[in-house]
């Protein structure tokens, strides 16, 4: 569900012409329905009301302030993986004891962030991170709540490069040697065992591994209270996905019944770790029509958007919808839409049947809300996109267009080369 709609043949993001947002702030362009932002999240959360849970929004997914600030209104924690992803969620306003790190390569300067800021819990990715986490609560005098990543060995059926839970990742701890590391750790007194985590991968579209994560964690977090833990929370991650082709994955309902049964009679508060269910289809990046040719074999159509801007069709062959901001209906072709960098694999679309553009037309490419603008980079030298956050009939600014002093902003030439 997404409030991107046609009127009259002209694309609409709510209640503003896409166009109209285009006049004012050229592109390439993102722009994102807080609607749509607030619906899913309400939609998502209230399927868990019959349980004790936090939903810790996934930062890395999208973490403009001011996204960060909508869903910390609508009563969203958050899941982070950096210090800088900490201090996004602080400045947005969320409370820090709703704030859960994860991530394999946290820093002691992270950690020490962290330690001092005051979050929920640290979901901890190996041992040598466990102990150090020890070591620098004890120089601050703090006790560090944690919970251990639990890798289960459960293929998530998804790409490979998003696939966290099998035993070739790099992510977690083998579920065997849980135990025994809670065990080792218990006598450090600046270390507080809280939970237990796993995460196993992002856009699954079955309920099956999520079901099998589940049922593994439950036999672990029992056993660990058999052996006199104090635990109380359950970490099972995100990765529910979102329909970008023809994909139908669960909706919010189904997922959280499947969950709900299998932790049926469980004593704990379950946290959940949704991003691209949230934001992914509210967002589109609006691209123009520089030039269409053609040669024997293929045609293409050029804009003004490159892999720098969004790089998931590249580095994924990930599929997105792409369709014209203004529909003249004047047939179809079958085209490669491709970026101006220097790559042959700059591309949105290859062999794709869309409408009939021309020179100076708009494109939107769809489901670019998540893994979008926080990929992006300058590759090429190329200024990033602004960003533009729509409610109703406001359209707001939440993060001007690089320009092209901003490139070279942090960087220096020698006097001896002057």
């Amino acid at each position: 569900m997404h409030y991107f709609l046609y009127h009259a043949g002209e694309l609409y993001c709510e209640e503003v012409p896409v166009l109209k947002i285009i006049e004012k702030f050229g592109t390439p362009l993102y722009i994102y329905s807080g609607k749509t932002i607030r619906r899913h999240f309400r939609v998502f959360d209230s399927a868990f009301a019959e349980i004790k849970h936090l939903t810790c929004y996934s930062v890395k997914a999208n973490s403009n302030l001011a996204i960060l600030a909508l869903l910390g209104r609508e009563g969203a924690g958050a899941d982070i993986v950096s210090g800088g992803e900490l201090y996004r969620a602080l400045k947005a306003g969320i409370p820090p004891h709703k704030i859960v790190f994860s991530g394999v390569g946290k820093t002691e300067e992270e950690i020490e962030l962290a330690l001092r800021a005051g979050i929920l819990m640290f979901n901890v990715e190996s041992l040598e991170e466990l102990a150090l986490l020890g070591e620098i609560a004890k120089k601050l005098k703090i006790k560090a709540p944690f919970a251990l990543r639990a890798n289960p060995n459960v293929d998530p059926k998804t790409h490979p490069y998003i696939s966290t839970g099998l035993r070739k990742n790099k992510f977690g701890i083998p579920e065997e040697e849980i135990l025994s590391a809670y065990i080792k750790f218990s006598e450090n007194p600046y270390l507080e065992p809280l939970g237990l985590d796993a995460h196993i991968g992002s856009q699954l579209t079955t309920l099956s591994p999520f079901v099998d994560a589940v049922k593994r964690l439950r036999m672990l977090y029992e056993d660990l209270l058999s052996h006199g833990f104090s635990l109380k929370y359950l970490d099972v991650g995100g990765g529910l996905g979102i329909p970008y082709d023809q994909e139908e994955p669960p909706l919010p309902e189904e997922y959280s019944s499947a969950l709900i049964r299998e932790l049926k009679g469980l004593e704990t508060t379950l946290i959940l770790e949704p991003g691209r269910v949230i934001v992914g289809n509210a967002g589109i990046l609006v691209t123009k029509v520089l030039y269409t040719k053609s040669n024997r074999e293929k045609n293409f159509v050029i804009v003004d958007a490159g892999m720098n801007d969004f790089i998931r069709p590249s580095l994924y062959q990930a599929y997105h919808k792409i369709i014209p901001v203004l529909d003249r209906d004047e047939g179809q072709i079958v085209a490669d839409i491709v970026g101006p960098v220097c790559e042959s694999g700059d591309f949105f679309a290859k062999d794709r049947k869309i409408p009939r553009v021309r020179r100076g037309d708009y494109l939107a490419i769809m489901g670019a809300g998540a893994y979008g603008f926080v990929m992006s980079s300058n590759y090429n030298s190329r200024p990033r996109p602004p960003e533009v956050l729509v409610e109703g009939d406001q359209i707001y600014l939440i993060r001007r267009r690089e320009d092209i002093a901003d490139l070279v902003a942090l960087e220096e030439i020698p006097p001896i080369y002057s």
